[in-house]
């Protein structure tokens, strides 16, 4: 853990060394552009003045050669790593403009009447470097969520030893089946389960939801997570690189370095603009030497030469990348995997798992049918279970709570595995039970409770004094947000699907009740697999949400898988995507996301690319008839600027 952290920590460190370099050559070289300007004729013939230094070439060349080497060094340095790699690039171009700006003028020093422009390859370097410097800074401030991440680690916990004591250690000294204390305000330093005390939790960082979370004895505890208002003591069940935490942070690393279809795209069209801007710039320099003059020919070259370079092409689709990927783990979308995320926006069928993704995947009481008193039946019920683990009992108790009634003491319970149980309630002997404590005491049934025999929803049955007073039955209840995630799906164009193993009466509701397009119930895991199959040979893309277990299989056939509610287990090979809430609005947000960073990867492309279709001919002079001519610090300028608007319009994607 301490290892990975560090390095995370050194790349970033890298990052911000890098970015400060630019800064400082570029304070320096601008330092310096100011003495070339002042020595250089066409600027004194500009502004009508007059400076006469002994010495003049010299000092100009000197002080452009200093500028050349120092501020020009990133740039060259680049240049060999794209030679060696026979890949040509952005750099290859910047260092082909200042290379040929810099000698041409050192010639025309000892060339009568020469014409140098050393002021122009001044200029050039500092709004390279000065361009190159917000880049570095756009794309450290996308990392932002990913350092926010790190930021939750705490440093230290205290851990409870052997004889009761505490003592202060460092994480990376935790280890499994420790027992730690975390007080009020304190960040929780593992994994764990919660063995003592009670409290709320802020989780947000882990499900998006920012309402604290009862935390009590069983309930499980994330790093990360800050606990509120109560002592807790916690054994952790995973420590360093196991916790959640831990595994988000690798997930959101992977998925900033994961290729994409379109930065592929982005890097053959810098590879064409270096072959066009090097055959035109060659074009040029060639019809010009002929037309007016070699010096004039040297200008409009290296101006084509700047125009093409490509730095904001370079920059238009990784800066999405990072920001989608940051923007995307705040709201607990974890992308594993990049091109299954761009092919998302494309989606026109999405299936969805019933049990765990569109419901709960928890019994909870649906309805309550007593032949006499509902409030009599539910306090008889839960002061029998009151006392019992059971998913179910549990479910009843609650409702009973939340209904007002309170369990009284039962006496002489006894339990009957499988089957039901018994106890004496004020004084009147009874039970509860599944079907099998009919047959087990013969019960019969009442005329008005024969009709929910036969219903497919699980059933608790009370009898008192041997006989049957009502029935509770429990059914797997639809999330809340659902319904409205469906319909949202479908004004978004996409078919929807319910792929599920219960039966066709529960699923026919669930479908009807959601608004679901189709649903097909009573599946297996490979007849689930061979619709999502028949759906895509219909050329639709396909999307498959489960709960990345029993839905393997489905999530990788589909040209997506998602794996939804992954809060503890998120390191699922079948899912492209991880959706760490348990909510079907993820899954919305997920396909927006999609295609709002697609637009801003083709509006970034566009940009970056369709300009030059205007520039480079105006830099290579064919409006020279008319006036119109790009000098080489106006095509620095452009290319800059068209650098810039790149990286805020990406920015932009963090409000849209």
């Amino acid at each position: 853990m301490n290892s990975s952290h560090n390095h995370k920590h050194h790349n970033m460190m890298e990052h911000t060394h890098h970015m400060e370099d630019m800064k400082r050559r570029f304070i320096i070289s601008t330092i310096i552009t100011v003495p070339i300007l002042l020595l250089s004729p066409m600027i004194q013939e500009w502004f009508g003045f007059t400076l006469y230094v002994p010495y003049r070439g010299t000092i100009i060349l000197a002080l452009s050669t200093f500028i050349y080497f120092y501020g020009g060094k990133p740039f060259l340095t680049m240049t060999v790593d794209e030679i060696r790699s026979r890949k040509p690039g952005m750099m290859t171009l910047i260092a082909m403009a200042i290379s040929v700006a810099y000698f041409y003028s050192t010639l025309a020093l000892f060339i009568p009447g020469g014409k140098e422009f050393f002021w122009e390859l001044a200029t050039l370097i500092d709004i390279m470097l000065i361009g190159h410097y917000i880049e570095a800074k756009s794309v450290l401030g996308a990392a932002d969520a990913l350092q926010d991440l790190v930021k939750m680690m705490p440093k230290n916990a205290m851990r409870v030893c052997k004889d009761g004591s505490l003592e202060e250690v460092t994480i990376d000294l935790l280890q499994k089946s420790d027992t730690i204390l975390v007080r009020p305000g304190e960040k929780i330093p593992a994994d764990g389960e919660v063995i003592e005390g009670e409290s709320m939790t802020d989780e947000a960082f882990l499900t998006g939801e920012s309402k604290p979370i009862y935390k009590k004895p069983g309930s499980q505890v994330f790093m990360g997570s800050t606990n509120l208002d109560g002592a807790l003591y916690i054994k952790i069940t995973k420590s360093g690189q196991e916790s959640y935490l831990s595994q988000v942070i690798e997930l959101v690393k992977e998925a900033q370095h994961s290729r994409s279809h379109t930065q592929d795209l982005a890097n053959r069209a810098a590879g064409w603009l270096f072959y066009t801007a090097t055959g035109v710039g060659a074009t040029t320099f060639a019809v010009w030497s002929v037309i007016v003059s070699p010096v004039d020919a040297v200008l409009r070259s290296v101006t084509v030469l700047i125009i093409a370079c490509p730095h904001a092409l370079g920059l238009a689709v990784p800066l999405v990348v990072a920001i989608t990927t940051s923007l995307a783990a705040k709201r607990g979308i974890l992308i594993r995997n990049r091109q299954a995320f761009e092919t998302l926006k494309d989606i026109k069928a999405i299936c969805f798992d019933k049990t765990g993704t569109i419901t709960e995947g928890k019994l909870a009481v649906h309805k309550v049918i007593a032949i006499d008193d509902e409030t009599t039946l539910l306090r008889y019920v839960a002061s029998i279970e009151q006392n019992s683990e059971h998913i179910i009992a549990q479910s009843i108790v609650e409702y009973a709570k939340s209904k007002g009634v309170e369990p009284k003491k039962a006496e002489n319970f006894t339990a009957y595995p499988g089957i039901g149980a018994k106890a004496i309630i004020d004084g009147e002997p009874v039970m509860v039970g599944g079907p099998q404590l009919l047959s087990k005491e013969s019960l019969k049934l009442p005329e008005k409770l024969k009709p929910y025999e036969k219903i497919e929803s699980t059933k608790v049955w009370i009898a008192v004094n041997g006989k049957v007073i009502g029935v509770i039955l429990l059914t797997d209840t639809i999330r809340k947000t659902s319904i409205e995630a469906i319909k949202m799906l479908k004004e978004l164009g996409i078919e929807t699907w319910m792929l599920t193993g219960d039966n066709d009466e529960v699923a026919k509701e669930v479908a009807k009740e959601c608004g679901i397009d189709n649903y097909q119930a009573n599946l297996l895991p490979d007849e689930k697999l061979n619709i999502i199959k028949e759906i895509h040979n219909q050329g639709k893309v396909v999307a498959m949400v489960g709960d990345g277990i029993n839905d393997a299989p489905s999530l990788l056939t589909a040209d997506i898988g998602i794996a939804i509610g992954a809060g503890t287990d998120i390191a699922i090979d079948s899912a492209d995507i991880i959706l760490t809430k348990s909510d079907l609005l993820s899954v919305v947000h997920a396909i927006r996301l999609s295609r709002a960073a697609y637009r801003k990867m083709v509006q970034n492309l566009w940009w970056a690319s369709g300009y030059n279709i205007v520039a480079i001919p105006l830099a290579a002079g064919v409006m020279a008839p008319w006036g119109i001519i790009i000098e080489p610090a106006v095509g620095a300028v452009l290319m800059s600027v068209s650098t810039v608007v790149v990286a805020v319009n990406a920015q932009l994607l963090k409000k849209s």
